[in-house]
């Protein structure tokens, strides 16, 4: 059965079949404030403790844009204290995306730029329509830099350097480009690029999700760290996956040439 929550005017959660999206639309734009990544965080936890969900997409139902970050208005009008603080709990929402079981993807079909491409690069992967804009980190223009995660975040991606060159050069890619560099995982034709993202998600919802899951718990976190701690850690993962009822199953069917019947456990 399918269920809708929505967060006053900014976005709408709807969960079905496992899967979860996440539809933005807080103007023209997408551009926000901190009342949307308060609605933001609330939808994050809310799957986050849904264990039903297997598989969440973001997505904007504004035509042209994905997002164009935060509003700039809003930003001159703020103190740099609070705008110091916004940045932290924007961090802390999309933090909590890399620390979930579930897999996040970002449907991108149109421009993504700012912090439209921070709140992209929050989620595990990053799927775009090929004739959606453009996507890049101007934030430089402003005298500032991209700070939930522009920097950070994008160096883990696509490395160091063409990070460097992205955040300083202000330059905004097409999807072509940036699928070349490893900024998005997949382009898809623009006017199936929404269904073939829940078409790759329904596959996720119905495949071995815990493993699944484990997966993405295993490079999110051991990126962070030494690799042979990193190593320790998938260990631990493993074994909790060798006793899973998924497990024996997987080995079951494979033995008996059948389809496995996942259970997600």
């Amino acid at each position: 059965m399918a269920t809708e929550t929505k967060q006053e005017s900014l976005l709408t959660l709807k969960k079905e079949d496992g899967i979860a999206e996440i539809h933005l639309y807080i103007n023209k734009t997408n551009s926000y404030s901190l009342e949307f990544y308060k609605a933001l965080n609330a939808a994050i936890d809310d799957i986050r403790f849904d264990p039903s969900i297997k598989v969440a997409v973001l997505m904007s139902d504004v035509p042209n844009f994905f997002s164009a970050g935060a509003d700039i208005n809003f930003l001159k009008a703020a103190d740099p204290k609070f705008k110091t603080q916004f940045c932290l709990f924007c961090n802390e929402t999309l933090d909590k995306i890399a620390r979930s079981p579930q897999v996040f993807i970002a449907c991108l079909e149109g421009h993504t730029v700012g912090g439209g491409l921070e709140m992209a690069l929050g989620c595990d992967l990053r799927f775009m329509g090929d004739k959606s804009g453009k996507i890049g980190l101007p934030e430089v223009t402003l005298g500032v830099l991209a700070g939930t995660g522009g920097t950070q975040r994008l160096a883990r991606l696509i490395g160091p350097s063409r990070a460097l060159d992205l955040n300083i050069s202000a330059d905004l890619l097409t999807p072509q480009e940036a699928l070349e560099i490893g900024l998005v995982n997949k382009v898809f034709p623009q006017e199936q690029a929404r269904e073939l993202t829940l078409e790759y998600a329904r596959k996720l919802a119905n495949s071995a999700s815990y493993a699944v899951s484990n997966i993405k718990l295993s490079i999110q976190n051991g990126i962070e760290m030494p690799l042979n701690v990193a190593i320790r850690y998938e260990g631990e993962l493993q074994n909790l996956l060798f006793r899973s009822e998924d497990a024996k199953e997987g080995l079951s069917a494979f033995l008996e040439k059948r389809q496995p019947n996942w259970k997600g456990q």
